[in-house]
């Protein structure tokens, strides 16, 4: 299914027909302040396995995250959050951005990974963090990579819908998206470090 939600006003039905999909093991691709991306709900095993299996990664060794509604939901999931990197996210959150924190227990099992970490974003996009305020909990998020030699990620939702109307449950049309992935901050060491450069700027 195309559905169509408006990025500045998200239609509450329209929402919760997106969280009744995820609820049944559905998969989703959604718009970001970066570029589009495939999600499901983090607790559902089958569901993340078959974004897997989309995006052609092995769960046990994927660097998989969370799209979360804010710092405080992001808190649930890491170990405790230490100043210097709290300000940074504070600063810099919602934004364009995925910071990588140590993981704690409440992270389901297929997201544990050897170096026990965990990817989070809060993106600056109304239709993604009202998807995760109605679900309840984060959803994973992983961007949607084209094969075309110019453009690296998918932007258009027509196209978008072309080729993944029969292998995922629901695609969110909000416009065209950007083409530039999210900034990746390792907060796992003494101090916080850009691993990858992307769409946004980091206010230190």
């Amino acid at each position: 299914m195309l559905l169509k939600i408006n990025p500045e006003n998200p239609e509450g039905r329209k929402i919760q027909q997106v969280v009744e999909t995820l609820e049944k093991g559905g998969i989703i691709i959604y718009p970001t302040d970066t570029v589009y991306g495939l999600g499901c709900d983090i607790s559902n095993n089958e569901a993340v396995t078959r974004i897997c299996r989309i995006r052609g990664l092995e769960p046990e060794k994927a660097m998989l995250s969370f799209i979360c509604k804010d710092i405080s939901q992001i808190s649930q999931y890491t170990m405790p959050i230490d100043n210097v990197v709290f300000r940074l996210m504070k600063k810099n959150l919602p934004g364009a951005f995925t910071f990588v924190l140590p993981s704690n227990n409440q992270v389901p099992k297929m997201f544990k990974n050897r170096k026990r970490t965990i990817g989070v974003r809060v993106p600056d996009h109304n239709i993604p963090l009202a998807i995760v305020e109605a679900l309840g909990r984060p959803i994973l998020t992983t961007s949607l990579k084209s094969d075309d030699e110019v453009l690296e990620y998918f932007t258009d939702p027509d196209n978008i819908y072309e080729d993944f109307k029969k292998i995922v449950e629901v695609v969110i049309d909000s416009g065209i998206c950007g083409n530039n992935p999210s900034t990746i901050v390792d907060c796992t060491g003494d101090l916080p470090e850009i691993i990858r450069k992307g769409a946004g700027e980091l206010i230190p």
